[in-house]
């Protein structure tokens, strides 16, 4: 059985910068597969910080990407869990009926339908339902790509001790979870209220470092740190590493203008012969981690934390409380 494919669709557009309350519904004519796409139904859609910053249009650095005065892309939500209902010439790998995730660049996923590259979906398989995989492109595969970065699991090092700060955030729910299936001994910083959460994710100790102070840790207690909060001092960091440890920076914390463009300079030149590193994580779509993402939260290994679930006619509401920060693991906007 095949989807009937409207005309139009229902689709939450923001055609200029700013809050989420100004965002919109409208009906908008469904998209035709080009050359090597493939039309998806939504699902699901798993939205993020990223979401936000691109709506904001913040920092002001990455508006000559994105759209210098008004957003090229109207309409926010990348991490999608769709069905396959038609697909353009020369599409292989993705047939139609098929269940996919898929991080949409730069935006698409609050709408009925979306068009994507066929090389970029990855076939859902079973054991997860759309709006638990829709949580695993951009929050999962940064997580994995930060700990590569870290070098945690890839060193000989038996039992790594890593801190995470940040922990019960969209990223570091999943960090926590794979850094302890890699082996690591896992330190946490959240708040009081998340930490049985993220213990029972796999943290061996869980810490606030807004009011216990990293400073009172002892010099070189780590072999790696995945910084996701931000606002740490990075010489804080450094000290705190063992020698030939790295400290992970994937916040985008920083300035209007140029966002975390000078933190990340810093950490580059303090590193310039030092033996404790401070690497920046630039994550980037990688199907290949997604496909292993896939494999153990069907298996059951890693658990997507999903805070709060809405219904595709509150979507501004979901952008709204991602807005307003403080989000544990992920929100998830059903499709329409």
């Amino acid at each position: 059985m095949t989807d009937t494919i409207p005309d139009t669709m229902p689709v939450w557009r923001r055609d200029s910068y700013g809050a989420a309350d100004g965002t919109r519904l409208e009906q908008t004519p469904v998209p035709t597969p080009g050359r090597g796409q493939v039309l998806l139904r939504i699902r699901a859609t798993a939205l993020n910080a990223g979401d936000v910053r691109l709506m904001l249009g913040d920092p002001l650095l990455v508006r000559p990407f994105v759209g210098l005065t008004r957003p090229k892309n109207p309409v926010r939500g990348m991490d999608v869990a769709g069905t396959v209902v038609a697909v353009g010439p020369d599409v292989v790998g993705a047939e139609v009926g098929e269940d996919v995730i898929v991080e949409l660049p730069g935006g698409g996923g609050l709408a009925g339908y979306a068009c994507v590259a066929a090389s970029r979906v990855v076939s859902m398989g079973r054991g997860l339902e759309p709006e638990s995989a829709a949580c695993l492109p951009i929050a999962g595969g940064t997580a994995w790509q930060a700990l590569d970065v870290a070098g945690v699991g890839l060193t000989d090092r038996a039992t790594p001790r890593v801190l995470i700060i940040g922990a019960s955030g969209g990223v570091g729910v999943f960090a926590v979870q794979l850094a302890a299936l890699r082996g690591a001994e896992v330190w946490a910083s959240c708040g009081d209220r998340n930490a049985p959460l993220i213990e029972a994710l796999g943290a061996t100790r869980t810490l606030d470092h807004r009011t216990e102070p990293l400073e009172d840790l002892p010099a070189g207690r780590f072999d790696a740190i995945i910084d996701i909060a931000g606002g740490i001092p990075l010489r804080q960091l450094q000290r705190l590493l063992a020698p030939g440890g790295t400290a992970a920076l994937v916040t985008g914390d920083g300035g209007h203008v140029m966002g975390p463009v000078p933190r990340m300079l810093k950490a580059a030149l303090l590193s310039i012969g030092s033996p404790r590193r401070i690497r920046s994580v630039a994550a980037v779509n990688r199907p290949e981690v997604l496909r292993k993402l896939l494999a153990l939260a069907a298996e059951g290994r890693i658990v997507p934390v999903i805070e709060r679930e809405y219904p595709f006619a509150e979507a501004p509401a979901a952008l709204a409380h991602i807005e307003a920060g403080h989000t544990v693991g992920k929100i998830v906007v059903r499709g329409a």
